[in-house]
């Protein structure tokens, strides 16, 4: 079979035209955003300037051709600047880019082995409160540089040098980091077509030009020594331990960091997940490459990710081609480096600094109750040091797991009928002992008890003490009545079959969908409805009921789509109470927006009486929610058909419903025009109709409102539209009460989908 070359060169093209529009264009921005950053992650880490812009070069170049995320952008990294300078004050420059070598090796071993998943085991609490902690140190370090002074080895140094170092201010330093820090406040409120160029590179070259043109005395930076020539790594002199810790320290923190970053952009970007494991095994060979060359450790990078992405870049090539924007910068136009003031690369660090400690991510954790690791994380790294601050986080998020995982509930409460009922949850092991048997013998001797087991794992210790207080509490004439919502642990355990420590997925509570008048427990009411409705007090109940067995299994879900909704159908059904859609859709929460009225009605563009409320719906569904559906749902033994064949009878006295079903009028007439009314020999006879399913008028009528109501939805111009661009759908339903069976209306019979479940009728 011969090769296709011409689709093969049309896919050459139109992938090189992809490049060229998107990813030319958008490694120029990154380009231009790296270089000041990469410049300044050297200063701040105290390596030559030129080690920023060979770990920038190396990172876009090797670990963008390499690497497993399609347009992470990989390069210095400010979170690594503490660690990257305690090594050069220990080891020398020399040393640490050997250090860094070793430690791409390492993250090359961990690639290849498959372990990246692992590595992201570690708290994001942990993480943003170390990059929290590190802003703060590279701030209150560099402020003093603003100030004319020099950085200290602390920060609770810096802190305490701060005020004298205010009093001896020199001003021209102090006039370049204010005119840095102004630039990069006013720059976003410019307009577009001017923030094409980054802030921080507009801030450095505003800043070097005034100061030259000023004559202001500033610090300049100095690549002369740096681009001398090569000069290769030397082995660390010192304790092997320290050189081996040194080696972790760097691999792991730049390997979390990169694939934090990875699943973070992958999260913004349409298209499939990147390869961890060869994201981290390209990690590792852009630091063997940068630590060779003598540039700092290489780690991806989200501020300068989320930029590439954000100026439309497509694939690995905006990554490639800016590390080659900075290698020929860096070549050719090293001199211009050297007109940039010391002062306004610690402007710019002090500005990156305060943004590091983004408060933002609060939010996300204080849902999750981990802001206490957040900040025992940066106040562990502000006052301890790096590899202090980041233990105590992560001890402090393991106690906090520990916690969580063995944390009971347990509430026992008497019932209006004199039966108790106990609600014990989560996970059952020594630890929640003592709470349990404490709660438990609350309950007094005699009584009959509903125990619920709403666990996930059940110890040894945990089953003995339930199983005895079981036992004293039948032994006294009581009975108890265990139900457990997941796994039978208990009866596992009584039988003595063994128990294995997994947790399994939780099944929904049985018999959820039934009835008031049909289920046993709190909630039922008698079946004999004689009387008055039901009180208030069977609402409030059910409330308890979903308190106690369905929140617990739906919560994770409703807590994630808790601030957006995101349906994809408009599911238009009549108000009867028979009728419940996600009960016979078999959908749950956030899939469906509903609406509902007397006979699923949707009035006709422009038609009076005028409804806004159903035209409200329907434009938020297609306008605001993008919803791809629109179903409308009819049923069997429908009461405003009824009315409708009834001629208005049935609505005498009730004006409102009168006008209502002035809509339906279409209705009528549609189907006075297909069947006609000549069969009926009366309308007294009407209330049998709604009994029965089948071939019945009224239940002809019902299947006939709606195929009228689908097509007054296209008299609605917007619908119209969406539908003939093929970006809508209407479908019609229709529920046989009698028969719980749903069947599709006005589409043909399909082999396709489901023609065993759901019934198709033209």
């Amino acid at each position: 079979m011969g090769t296709d070359t011409k689709s093969n060169q049309a896919l050459t093209k139109s992938a090189l035209a992809s490049v060229l529009r998107h990813d030319l264009p958008a490694s120029l921005v990154v380009f231009l955003l790296a270089v000041p950053l990469s410049l300044g992650v050297a200063v701040a880490s105290g390596a030559p300037p030129a080690a920023g812009l060979i770990a920038a070069a190396t990172g876009g170049v090797v670990a963008g051709l390499l690497g497993g995320s399609a347009v992470q952008i990989s390069g210095p990294a400010a979170g690594l600047s503490l660690v990257v300078a305690e090594l050069i004050a220990v080891y020398g420059w020399r040393a640490t880019c050997l250090i860094t070598l070793l430690a791409g090796g390492l993250q090359l071993l961990l690639g290849t082995f498959r372990v990246a998943r692992a590595m992201l085991v570690v708290s994001p609490a942990v993480v943003h409160g170390m990059l929290a902690g590190i802003g703060l140190v590279i701030a209150l370090g560099q402020l003093h540089v603003v100030l004319g002074g020099t950085p200290q080895r602390s920060a609770v140094e810096n802190l305490v040098e701060l005020p004298g170092q205010v009093a001896t201010i020199h001003g021209h330093a102090v006039f370049v980091g204010l005119l840095t820090v102004g630039v990069m406040i006013g720059w976003n409120r410019l307009p577009r077509r001017l923030r094409v160029v980054p802030a921080p590179l507009a801030a450095l070259v505003v800043s070097s030009a005034t100061a030259l043109l000023a004559g202001w005395d500033v610090t300049r930076l100095d690549l002369s020594s740096s681009l001398v020539g090569w000069v290769a790594p030397v082995w660390p002199r010192g304790d092997w331990h320290g050189i081996i810790e040194a080696v972790l320290l760097v691999a792991l923190l730049a390997g979390v960091e990169s694939l934090l970053c990875a699943v973070a952009v992958d999260k913004r970007r349409d298209g499939g997940r990147g390869d961890l494991d060869r994201e981290l095994a390209a990690q590792g060979v852009a630091n063997i490459v940068s630590g060779a060359l003598g540039g700092l450790p290489v780690a991806g990078v989200i501020v300068r990710s989320t930029a590439n992405l954000r100026a439309g870049a497509r694939s690995r090539w905006s990554a490639v081609m800016h590390g080659l924007w900075i290698l020929v910068f860096a070549l050719c136009l090293w001199q211009a480096i050297t007109l940039i003031p010391v002062e306004a690369l610690a402007a710019l660090l002090i500005f990156i600094g305060v943004r590091m400690t983004d408060l933002g991510r609060l939010r996300g954790l204080h849902g999750h109750g981990e802001v206490p690791v957040y900040f025992a994380t940066m106040a562990g790294v502000v006052l301890l040091g790096l590899p202090e601050g980041v233990l105590l986080g992560l001890g402090l998020a393991a106690l906090s797991a520990l916690r969580r995982l063995t944390r009971v509930t347990v509430r026992a409460r008497p019932e209006p009928d004199g039966r108790w009922h106990v609600l014990v949850g989560g996970s059952l092991t020594f630890l929640g002992v003592p709470r349990i048997v404490a709660e438990l013998h609350t309950v007094p001797p005699g009584v009959t008890v509903d125990l619920d087991l709403n666990i996930d794992f059940m110890d040894n210790a945990a089953f003995e003490a339930v199983h005895a207080w079981r036992q004293e509490h039948e032994r006294g004439g009581g009975s108890v009545d265990i139900d457990e919502l997941h796994d039978e642990w208990y009866a596992m355990a009584a039988s003595g079959a063994r128990v294995f420590p997994v947790k399994s997925p939780p099944r929904a509570p049985e018999r959820w969908w039934l009835p008031w008048a049909h289920r046993r427990g709190p909630v039922a009411v008698p079946s004999e409805r004689a009387g008055p409705p039901p009180a208030p007090d069977h609402l409030l109940a059910g409330a308890r009921e979903f308190h106690r067995r369905t929140a617990p299994l739906v919560r994770p879900f409703l807590h994630a789509m808790a601030r957006r909704q995101d349906p994809s159908h408009l599911f238009i059904t009549c108000a009867d109470s028979r009728v419940v859609p996600n009960l016979i859709t078999a959908s749950g929460p956030g899939d469906l927006f509903t609406v509902r009225n007397i006979g699923n009605l949707v009035p006709r563009w422009g038609s009076a009486p005028r409804d806004d409320s159903v035209m409200a719906a329907i434009e938020y569904a297609t306008g605001a929610l993008g919803v791809r559906t629109i179903t409308v749902c009819g049923h069997s033994g429908c009461g405003a058909m009824a009315a409708l064949l009834a001629g208005g009878d049935r609505a005498a006295g009730l004006p409102s419903l009168g006008r209502w079903l002035r809509h339906g009028d279409h209705t009528l007439a549609r189907f006075d025009a297909d069947s006609g009314l000549e069969g009926l020999e009366g309308l007294e006879g009407l209330e049998g109709l709604e009994e029965g399913g089948g071939t019945g008028p009224l239940d002809r009528l019902c299947r006939t409102n709606v195929i009228q109501q689908l097509e007054n939805l296209r008299t609605i111009p917007r619908v119209d539209e969406l539908v003939r661009q093929g970006r809508l759908e209407l479908v019609g339903l229709y529920f046989d009460i009698s028969a719980a069976r749903v069947h599709v209306l006005g589409q043909p019979p399909s082999t396709g989908s489901l023609p065993d479940l759901v019934d198709r009728h033209p």
